[in-house]
């Protein structure tokens, strides 16, 4: 099968409430689990955080649906005091922060960084004054290396959920290849209650950037359109 556009996600819930019309195929690929959304012209996979994660997936999308397009999907953090929570940022360039490495993409504007962990507030700070980039995400960089790899057109989509000043909770230890383990998360923060009041502000955040991704693929339950024409920031909730 092949399709015009292939995007990769990192997190279902981040994406799901867009996808109720979508078929979904569940796969085993080299002892891996991977959860498929297809439609007429496009398809979906949630890769899992983080770079390797995104690259397994990204190789996958591209064996199996050779598409035209690829895109990577998901939150970022502001680096820029002038990026709102809800906002869709899609860049120019994106840098991977690991090597240096630099994709410049059709369209857009800015710089998204790709950090390897989930940036702290000195991390952003530091992120921005080394790369002038506006936002942080833990997968871009690696979907763009592989869409170099096999000449394909890359794209990326991302919706703030943390301004640049915001501290995330502890999550970080909660990775693991890629998977966020939340029964394992919610059992350590019960006993911590200094952390609620973070957790609510990002299960806030967080719900008004699904909004943002999910008014965004609902592009694909109208139309085929290749993306080219939605490089416009939207504005938050």
């Amino acid at each position: 099968m092949s399709v015009k556009v292939a995007i990769v996600a990192a997190l279902e819930r981040e994406v799901k409430p867009a996808l109720k019309r979508w078929q979904m195929l569940d796969s085993e690929h080299e002892g891996r689990h991977f959860r498929f959304y297809e439609n007429d012209c496009c398809v979906l996979v949630c890769g899992g955080i983080g770079v390797d994660a995104a690259r397994r997936a990204a190789e996958l999308l591209i064996t199996r649906y050779q598409p035209e397009i690829i895109i990577s999907l998901g939150f970022a953090g502001a680096l820029d005091a002038t990026m709102k929570i809800g906002d869709v940022f899609i860049p120019h360039r994106v840098t991977d922060a690991g090597d240096g490495s630099t994709l410049e993409v059709e369209g857009g504007e800015g710089e998204l960084v790709t950090f390897a962990s989930i940036a702290t507030a000195v991390q952003k700070a530091k992120l921005a004054a080394a790369y002038g980039a506006q936002a942080v995400d833990m997968e871009a960089a690696a979907v763009a290396r592989v869409a170099r790899l096999h000449g394909i057109r890359f794209e990326a989509v991302k919706a703030i959920s943390d301004d640049n000043n915001f501290e995330m909770p502890e999550l970080e230890n909660f990775i693991k290849d890629g998977h966020f383990c939340m029964a394992g998360f919610v059992a350590h923060t019960l006993l911590r209650p200094w952390l609620w009041p973070g957790l609510v502000r990002l299960a806030k955040n967080s719900g008004r950037a699904t909004k943002t991704l999910c008014a965004w693929l609902d592009q694909y339950n109208k139309s085929s359109r290749v993306p080219g024409e939605y490089t416009t920031r939207i504005a938050s909730n």
